[in-house]
């Protein structure tokens, strides 16, 4: 098989790839996984960084007065960022367990799903931070607006708009002829 033959498909089904490279599926598969680990540099600050506020916050002086509303909310929260932390670190164990075990390709999509299941996690924790703080700062009422916006922002933002532009994408015939034309 020449190297021209092992170029892989788009991920749009049954769709011709809108601009195929001239890769194989092994080089895909490290491009993919740079990519994602590009990906997951982002993440990974802020899920540190949420997750370290939440662990000093047991130890201020105001945490003795929040209610059990605010106790669960905080400690539920907690998880939630430990769980999404552990998700986002997860692949570089993946490839550690599976390195130089010519499963590239696995561990693309085992770290694909594991980044996935992390935002969503994430999308979770935002919402519980600004729940709490929120509460905390200006009431329930206020605490549960804005973690209901949270969620919705994170939802436009993470969900709905990426399916969007999938749509769009779509929509769009393949081929040279989808190419935009460009002013002299």
């Amino acid at each position: 098989m020449t190297r021209a033959e092992t170029v892989t498909r788009s991920p749009m089904a049954d769709r011709p790839a809108r601009a195929l490279r001239d890769e194989t599926s092994l080089e895909r598969a490290d491009r993919n996984f740079a990519e994602l680990l590009q990906e997951l540099r982002v993440t990974q600050t802020g899920v540190q960084i949420l997750f370290a506020f939440l662990l000093t916050l047991a130890f201020t002086p105001r945490f003795p007065a929040l209610d059990t509303v605010q106790r669960a909310t905080y400690v539920t929260t907690l998880l939630l960022s430990m769980l999404a932390a552990a998700l986002f670190t997860a692949p570089a164990a993946v490839h550690r367990g599976l390195f130089q075990q010519n499963a590239k390709p696995t561990i693309v999509r085992l770290s694909s799903r594991l980044a996935s299941i992390g935002l969503g996690v994430l999308m979770l924790a935002f919402t519980g931070s600004v729940l709490l703080v929120v509460d905390v700062a200006l009431g329930r009422g206020a605490g549960i607006a804005a973690g209901a916006g949270t969620l919705a922002v994170c939802v436009a933002l993470w969900v709905v708009l990426p399916l969007m532009a999938q749509r769009s994408a779509l929509a769009r015939p393949a081929g040279p002829e989808a190419e935009p034309r460009r002013e002299p």
